[in-house]
């Protein structure tokens, strides 16, 4: 099995924080829906509109699904969001953006700062959430502007 297809980890083998796991860079564990997971931040960027100006997206309401966020966007038309989830990643929830500015802080990972980065957290029909990285403050803007996302996997831990 190839590094970038594994399904979860086992909680031996988790580098340590900054290190290589999954085709990224591991970040940190945390818990989701009871579940303890290892979140994984991505070489990739992609760039583009979070969705539709006006269009709500029910199920991408999460602060910190990130994954359910982004299935929700894909399944409302959003390309980005389907880009994202071809790289078998999502695209950060609100919380998930906050973890990773935590470990860009600590100095384990490089995250622009000269862009703004979407998360997949929907803040109305309108708008939805993005973080500024150089000091991690977080909005809401229109969803039809382009932004850059930089996808992350979220690994059970086993």
């Amino acid at each position: 099995m190839t590094q970038h297809a594994l399904n979860s980890v086992a909680a031996t083998d988790l580098p340590e924080r900054g290190q290589p796991l999954a085709g990224g860079v591991f970040v940190t564990r945390n818990w989701l829906n009871g579940e303890e997971r290892a979140l994984v931040l991505l070489d990739e960027e992609l760039t583009g509109a979070w969705g539709k100006y006006g269009e709500d997206v029910a199920g991408a309401k999460s602060y910190s699904d990130g994954a359910a966020n982004t299935r929700a966007m894909a399944e409302a038309g959003s390309e980005l969001a389907a880009k994202v989830l071809e790289l078998d990643a999502h695209i950060p929830s609100h919380l998930e953006g906050a973890l990773l500015m935590s470990a860009k802080a600590d100095g384990l990972i490089t995250l622009r700062e000269d862009r703004w980065h979407w998360l997949s957290t929907q803040y109305s029909a309108y708008s939805a959430f993005y973080m500024d990285f150089e000091d991690g403050w977080i909005g809401s803007n229109d969803k039809n502007d382009g932004r850059l996302v930089r996808p992350v996997r979220s690994l059970p831990i086993q």
